[in-house]
Protein backbone atom coordinates (compact mmCIF):
# COMPACT_ATOMS: atom_id res chain seq x y z
CA UNK A 1 0.00 0.00 0.00
CA UNK A 2 1.00 3.60 -0.79
CA UNK A 3 1.37 5.52 2.00
CA UNK A 4 0.24 9.15 1.50
CA UNK A 5 2.55 12.03 2.99
CA UNK A 6 1.28 14.92 3.55
CA UNK A 7 2.46 18.45 2.19
CA UNK A 8 5.00 20.20 4.34
CA UNK A 9 3.87 23.14 5.74
CA UNK A 10 4.34 27.04 3.98
CA UNK A 11 7.35 27.59 6.54
CA UNK A 12 9.00 24.01 5.38
CA UNK A 13 8.93 24.29 1.80
CA UNK A 14 12.72 24.60 0.28
CA UNK A 15 13.58 27.91 -0.81
CA UNK A 16 16.11 28.65 -3.22
CA UNK A 17 19.57 30.57 -1.53
CA UNK A 18 21.26 27.10 -2.73
CA UNK A 19 20.37 27.29 -5.35
CA UNK A 20 23.31 26.70 -8.21
CA UNK A 21 21.43 25.55 -11.16
CA UNK A 22 18.19 26.25 -12.18
CA UNK A 23 16.69 23.86 -14.55
CA UNK A 24 13.33 25.12 -17.08
CA UNK A 25 11.10 22.69 -18.94
CA UNK A 26 10.33 24.52 -22.18
CA UNK A 27 7.02 23.91 -23.26
CA UNK A 28 4.17 25.88 -21.46
CA UNK A 29 6.72 27.08 -19.21
CA UNK A 30 9.03 29.17 -20.33
CA UNK A 31 5.82 31.06 -22.50
CA UNK A 32 2.51 31.51 -22.21
CA UNK A 33 -0.50 29.39 -23.52
CA UNK A 34 -1.78 32.41 -25.71
CA UNK A 35 1.47 31.92 -27.89
CA UNK A 36 -0.67 28.66 -29.34
CA UNK A 37 2.94 26.42 -29.83
CA UNK A 38 1.62 23.49 -28.19
CA UNK A 39 -1.62 23.19 -30.24
CA UNK A 40 0.53 23.11 -33.18
CA UNK A 41 2.71 20.60 -31.74
CA UNK A 42 -0.35 18.87 -30.89
CA UNK A 43 -1.99 19.25 -34.03
CA UNK A 44 0.79 18.47 -36.05
CA UNK A 45 1.66 14.52 -33.84
CA UNK A 46 -2.45 13.87 -34.65
CA UNK A 47 -2.00 14.57 -38.30
CA UNK A 48 1.36 12.51 -38.23
CA UNK A 49 -0.60 9.36 -37.04
CA UNK A 50 -3.10 10.13 -39.38
CA UNK A 51 -1.14 9.75 -42.43
CA UNK A 52 1.26 7.27 -40.82
CA UNK A 53 -1.75 4.67 -40.33
CA UNK A 54 -4.96 6.40 -42.95
CA UNK A 55 -6.59 7.24 -40.47
CA UNK A 56 -9.46 9.51 -39.83
CA UNK A 57 -8.61 12.52 -37.24
CA UNK A 58 -10.98 11.41 -34.47
CA UNK A 59 -9.06 8.01 -34.90
CA UNK A 60 -5.60 9.26 -35.05
CA UNK A 61 -6.57 11.79 -31.93
CA UNK A 62 -7.46 8.18 -30.20
CA UNK A 63 -4.15 6.64 -30.62
CA UNK A 64 -2.23 9.66 -30.00
CA UNK A 65 -3.95 9.85 -26.66
CA UNK A 66 -3.17 5.92 -26.24
CA UNK A 67 0.75 6.41 -26.48
CA UNK A 68 0.92 9.72 -24.43
CA UNK A 69 -0.61 7.82 -21.43
CA UNK A 70 1.15 4.67 -21.84
CA UNK A 71 4.18 5.49 -23.03
CA UNK A 72 4.89 9.16 -21.78
CA UNK A 73 4.54 10.55 -25.16
CA UNK A 74 3.59 10.11 -28.58
CA UNK A 75 6.95 9.13 -29.71
CA UNK A 76 7.79 6.49 -26.94
CA UNK A 77 5.13 4.56 -28.63
CA UNK A 78 5.68 4.82 -32.06
CA UNK A 79 9.48 3.69 -31.90
CA UNK A 80 9.06 1.17 -29.23
CA UNK A 81 5.86 -0.17 -31.53
CA UNK A 82 6.51 0.44 -34.68
CA UNK A 83 10.67 0.95 -34.62
CA UNK A 84 9.97 4.51 -36.26
CA UNK A 85 12.56 7.31 -37.20
CA UNK A 86 13.10 9.92 -34.74
CA UNK A 87 14.07 12.50 -36.69
CA UNK A 88 11.17 12.31 -38.63
CA UNK A 89 8.83 12.68 -36.22
CA UNK A 90 10.64 15.72 -34.30
CA UNK A 91 10.91 17.63 -37.65
CA UNK A 92 7.29 17.42 -38.40
CA UNK A 93 5.93 18.15 -35.19
CA UNK A 94 7.95 20.91 -34.84
CA UNK A 95 6.96 22.44 -38.27
CA UNK A 96 5.15 25.31 -36.29
CA UNK A 97 4.36 29.15 -37.03
CA UNK A 98 6.07 30.94 -34.13
CA UNK A 99 4.75 34.13 -35.05
CA UNK A 100 2.19 34.79 -32.29
CA UNK A 101 5.33 34.50 -30.22
CA UNK A 102 6.54 37.20 -29.00
CA UNK A 103 10.08 38.43 -27.09
CA UNK A 104 9.83 38.38 -23.32
CA UNK A 105 12.14 40.99 -22.00
CA UNK A 106 11.28 40.83 -18.35
CA UNK A 107 11.38 36.92 -18.46
CA UNK A 108 14.78 36.94 -19.96
CA UNK A 109 15.85 39.55 -17.40
CA UNK A 110 14.51 37.29 -14.68
CA UNK A 111 16.59 34.42 -15.69
CA UNK A 112 19.59 36.43 -16.76
CA UNK A 113 19.53 37.51 -12.95
CA UNK A 114 19.69 34.15 -11.14
CA UNK A 115 23.03 33.45 -9.74
CA UNK A 116 24.47 30.54 -11.66
CA UNK A 117 23.80 28.03 -14.19
CA UNK A 118 20.35 28.08 -16.45
CA UNK A 119 19.64 24.92 -17.89
CA UNK A 120 16.66 23.23 -20.50
CA UNK A 121 15.38 19.80 -20.15
CA UNK A 122 12.58 19.34 -22.81
CA UNK A 123 10.70 16.31 -24.02
CA UNK A 124 10.57 18.07 -27.57
CA UNK A 125 13.78 18.55 -29.73
CA UNK A 126 16.83 20.65 -29.19
CA UNK A 127 15.87 22.71 -32.71
CA UNK A 128 12.22 23.58 -31.46
CA UNK A 129 14.37 24.40 -28.18
CA UNK A 130 16.43 26.73 -30.02
CA UNK A 131 13.52 28.32 -32.27
CA UNK A 132 11.61 28.96 -28.99
CA UNK A 133 13.70 30.24 -26.87
CA UNK A 134 15.85 32.41 -29.60
CA UNK A 135 12.55 33.90 -30.19
CA UNK A 136 11.15 34.77 -26.68
CA UNK A 137 14.89 36.17 -26.75
CA UNK A 138 16.20 34.45 -23.36
CA UNK A 139 18.71 31.45 -25.51
CA UNK A 140 21.78 33.56 -24.77
CA UNK A 141 20.97 33.50 -21.00
CA UNK A 142 21.24 29.53 -21.42
CA UNK A 143 23.94 27.20 -20.49
CA UNK A 144 22.92 24.17 -22.51
CA UNK A 145 20.05 22.18 -23.77
CA UNK A 146 19.20 18.51 -22.86
CA UNK A 147 16.48 17.31 -25.33
CA UNK A 148 15.01 14.15 -26.46
CA UNK A 149 17.44 12.73 -28.33
CA UNK A 150 20.31 13.19 -25.53
CA UNK A 151 17.98 11.68 -23.41
CA UNK A 152 17.95 8.58 -25.57
CA UNK A 153 14.36 9.15 -26.11
CA UNK A 154 13.29 8.25 -23.07
CA UNK A 155 11.03 11.04 -22.14
CA UNK A 156 10.38 12.85 -18.60
CA UNK A 157 9.10 11.46 -15.95
CA UNK A 158 11.21 8.80 -16.33
CA UNK A 159 14.18 8.87 -13.74
CA UNK A 160 17.15 7.46 -15.93
CA UNK A 161 16.31 10.75 -17.71
CA UNK A 162 16.86 13.60 -14.87
CA UNK A 163 20.13 11.11 -13.64
CA UNK A 164 21.36 11.46 -17.17
CA UNK A 165 20.70 15.17 -17.31
CA UNK A 166 22.76 15.67 -14.10
CA UNK A 167 25.46 13.40 -14.76
CA UNK A 168 26.26 14.96 -18.37
CA UNK A 169 26.06 18.25 -17.18
CA UNK A 170 27.58 17.71 -13.63
CA UNK A 171 24.72 19.33 -11.70
CA UNK A 172 24.08 18.51 -8.02
CA UNK A 173 20.07 18.55 -7.69
CA UNK A 174 20.43 19.23 -4.12
CA UNK A 175 21.55 22.91 -5.07
CA UNK A 176 19.12 22.72 -8.02
CA UNK A 177 15.53 24.27 -8.70
CA UNK A 178 13.20 22.90 -11.65
CA UNK A 179 10.53 24.72 -13.16
CA UNK A 180 7.56 22.86 -14.80
CA UNK A 181 3.93 22.94 -15.94
CA UNK A 182 3.54 19.32 -15.30
CA UNK A 183 3.43 18.31 -11.49
CA UNK A 184 4.07 14.43 -12.73
CA UNK A 185 7.51 15.61 -14.27
CA UNK A 186 8.34 17.65 -10.56
CA UNK A 187 8.01 14.28 -8.33
CA UNK A 188 11.80 12.71 -9.36
CA UNK A 189 13.12 16.21 -8.94
CA UNK A 190 12.24 16.57 -5.66
CA UNK A 191 12.72 13.33 -4.48
CA UNK A 192 16.67 14.24 -5.85
CA UNK A 193 16.90 16.79 -3.39
CA UNK A 194 15.62 19.51 -6.14
CA UNK A 195 13.46 22.69 -5.10
CA UNK A 196 10.23 22.33 -7.35
CA UNK A 197 8.15 24.81 -9.11
CA UNK A 198 5.19 24.09 -10.98
CA UNK A 199 4.09 26.87 -13.63
CA UNK A 200 0.70 26.85 -14.39
CA UNK A 201 -1.56 28.85 -17.42
CA UNK A 202 -2.85 32.17 -16.74
CA UNK A 203 -6.22 30.57 -18.23
CA UNK A 204 -7.31 27.36 -19.32
CA UNK A 205 -6.12 26.00 -22.57
CA UNK A 206 -8.70 23.73 -24.09
CA UNK A 207 -6.04 21.77 -25.98
CA UNK A 208 -4.53 20.57 -22.81
CA UNK A 209 -5.96 18.18 -19.99
CA UNK A 210 -7.82 19.82 -17.26
CA UNK A 211 -5.58 18.08 -14.84
CA UNK A 212 -2.62 19.31 -16.29
CA UNK A 213 -3.98 22.91 -15.45
CA UNK A 214 -5.08 22.41 -11.95
CA UNK A 215 -2.79 23.27 -8.67
CA UNK A 216 -1.45 20.12 -7.15
CA UNK A 217 -1.08 20.38 -3.58
CA UNK A 218 1.87 17.34 -3.53
CA UNK A 219 5.05 16.80 -1.55
CA UNK A 220 7.08 16.96 -4.32
CA UNK A 221 5.51 20.58 -4.94
CA UNK A 222 6.87 22.98 -3.64
CA UNK A 223 5.93 26.46 -4.98
CA UNK A 224 3.33 27.14 -8.41
CA UNK A 225 3.22 29.82 -9.98
CA UNK A 226 0.85 31.63 -12.93
CA UNK A 227 3.73 34.35 -13.64
CA UNK A 228 7.02 32.77 -13.96
CA UNK A 229 8.53 36.14 -14.83
CA UNK A 230 7.12 38.04 -11.81
CA UNK A 231 8.09 34.59 -9.35
CA UNK A 232 11.57 35.25 -10.89
CA UNK A 233 11.94 38.98 -9.99
CA UNK A 234 9.81 38.92 -6.97
CA UNK A 235 10.38 36.13 -4.83
CA UNK A 236 12.72 37.14 -1.77
CA UNK A 237 15.48 34.53 -1.89
CA UNK A 238 15.94 34.94 -5.89
CA UNK A 239 15.77 38.98 -5.57
CA UNK A 240 18.34 39.10 -2.89
CA UNK A 241 20.97 36.20 -4.36
CA UNK A 242 20.77 37.85 -7.43
CA UNK A 243 21.55 40.96 -5.75
CA UNK A 244 24.19 39.94 -3.82
CA UNK A 245 25.96 38.89 -6.65
CA UNK A 246 25.28 41.98 -8.69
CA UNK A 247 27.05 43.56 -5.87
CA UNK A 248 30.04 41.89 -5.16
Amino acid sequence: MTRHVPPPPPAARPGFDHVETWIFDLDNTLYPAHAQLWPQVDQRITLFLAEMFGLDGLSARALQKYYYTRYGTTLKGLMDEHAIEPADFLDFAHQIDLSLLDPDPDLGEAIEKLPGRKLILTNGSRQHAENVATKLGIRDHFEEIFDIVAADFVPKPEARTYEKFLDLHGVDPAKSAMFEDLAKNLVVPAALGMTTVLVLPKTFDPHREAHEQTAVDAPYVHHTTKALADFLRTNTPLREAAETRDGA
